[in-house]
């Protein structure tokens, strides 16, 4: 690996030849002494107000010695620190902190004067709150680790930087609380995310797929959150927070199923209502996968699944229609999931527009014409919107109802079991970093059972989840 030299044009060649793009810019100048100083720094993510300020402005005045500590001594900068190697400081510049090289001495000053464009503090549109903090991470892993800091204030709280991806140079953040946190469990993770060799990690997504046990998983293993309240909680429970430069979206490890049926929202209101909302949540989820499914192998296979004026009802709606049931149900489906890909990438007033016309004035002219039934319409409504009573199992419950929806045209009610099973099954022997998804469930842990899909009062959760193993057993005395 090069390193800098004595000559301050080598140096700022060398430099200039592993940096070749037009916004890396240099500048030269001279000290009190006549010595001359070569500064290259990017022009989009460095503060040049700051630059000249607390390095050009004392630095032409500076008439000391030549050692590298005289002159980052003299440097007004909070950030400053020596290196040697000519790739670690071409990586500093594309980092956004200038690099300095002089003559006469063998080393290049880091200054720490970086500003990168963040977008500023707002309340993440993925999770709404009507009750407690409303602040969201952003794109800006300093600042992420900001909002961490603002809301763990003890020396336990440990945050390591490493580098990931070839030619991103993305910084990660890894946070634990030490004392807290599963130590193998945190090694395990490093050691994962150093043993990624990719050109470029724009999102923490493409982290999620090497941290997780099974990366060919339906089911995702890794808990993802916007929100640095639920991810500084997850933290205090002994979990592991990963944070990724330019991704607003936090990782937490172990990952346990139940999480999402749980809510931010769920420790600031009475655990009674708590308790509720999260059954509504599984149950909304419940009647999102099988509702559709039921629906086709009662009119296929189980005629007597349905009450008698129900029956009546839909031998009504569904005479003239030409198409199957199975058929005519995975149509309404696949239009339901065009809309809402569309409504979701189209501008914002134009998608409500869109979601408007799809609802009303397609569906209702469809059933007019003849070409869908009434049911249809309602039965795939409702579950599409069940499904979003668990916004974070979006991806994997639209499969699994689609899934559902083929068994039950296939072969009926033994299907939905059959599949049932496979699916239960799945969840249970599935595990990541010791921790299983299915908890405190599978295995049954009756002491966590008081914050799963029951929420017990805040006074009576004394001890930490014991599925995750914390050390560090007591939450309060």
């Amino acid at each position: 690996m090069k390193q800098v030299n004595a000559n301050v044009d080598e140096s700022a060649a060398a430099l200039k030849k592993l940096l070749p793009a037009d916004d890396i810019l240099q500048f030269c100048f001279t000290d009190g002494t006549g010595r001359r100083m070569i500064c290259l720094f990017a022009d989009a993510v460095t503060d040049k107000d700051l630059l000249g300020e607390q390095v050009f402005r004392p630095l032409m005045q500076y008439t000391g010695g030549e050692k590298a500590k005289q002159v980052a001594a003299h440097v007004t900068a909070p950030e400053v620190r020596t290196e040697r190697a000519l790739e670690k400081l071409a990586a500093e510049v594309l980092a956004g902190n200038p690099v300095l090289v002089w003559e006469g001495m063998d080393e290049g000053l880091v200054v720490g004067t970086k500003k990168v464009p963040a977008r500023a503090v707002t309340e993440p549109p993925t999770d709404v709150a009507i009750k407690g903090p409303r602040e969201g991470f952003v794109e800006d892993v300093k600042l992420n680790t900001a909002l961490v800091r603002k809301r763990l204030k003890t020396g336990e709280l440990r945050i390591e930087f490493l580098t990931v991806g070839r030619r991103s140079q993305t910084s990660v953040a890894l946070c634990w609380l030490d004392g807290t946190s599963v130590q193998s469990t945190v090694d395990e993770i490093r050691s994962k995310l150093s043993a990624i060799d990719i050109d470029a990690v724009p999102d923490s997504s493409y982290l999620a797929r090497f941290l997780s046990g099974r990366p060919y998983s339906l089911v995702k293993q890794v808990g993802t959150t916007e929100k640095p309240d639920i991810f500084c909680a997850k933290i205090a429970e002994g979990r592991v927070g990963v944070l990724a430069d330019g991704s607003p979206i936090a990782l937490t490890l172990p990952y346990m199923l139940i999480e999402d049926f749980q809510s931010g929202e769920d420790y600031f209101v009475p655990a009674a209502r708590a308790t509720f909302t999260r059954f509504l949540r599984l149950f909304a989820l419940l009647v999102a996968i099988y509702l559709p499914a039921f629906y086709i192998a009662s009119q296929l296979f189980k005629l007597q699944l349905l009450p008698v004026k129900l029956l009546l009802t839909i031998a009504g709606s569904i005479r003239d229609i030409p198409l199957s049931p199975s058929l005519e149900m995975l149509l309404v489906l696949l239009v339901l999931e065009v809309l809402n890909e569309a409504s979701i990438r189209m501008p914002k007033y134009v998608g409500m527009a869109l979601s408007v016309v799809g609802a009303l004035v397609l569906g209702e002219t469809a059933v007019s014409a003849g070409f869908v039934s009434t049911p249809a319409i309602i039965i795939i409504a409702f579950s599409g919107i069940g499904l979003y009573a668990v916004p974070n199992l979006i991806e994997e419950t639209s499969v699994l109802r689609l899934m559902m929806l083929l068994a039950a045209g296939s072969v009926g009610t033994y299907g939905i079991i059959l599949l049932s099973a496979f699916v239960l099954i799945y969840l249970v022997s599935t595990e990541n970093y010791g921790v299983p998804l299915a908890a405190p469930f599978a295995p049954f842990i009756r002491r966590d059972l008081r914050d799963a899909l029951m929420k017990y009062n805040l006074i009576s959760l004394k001890e930490r989840s014991q599925t995750i193993g914390s050390p560090n057993k007591r939450r309060q005395k």
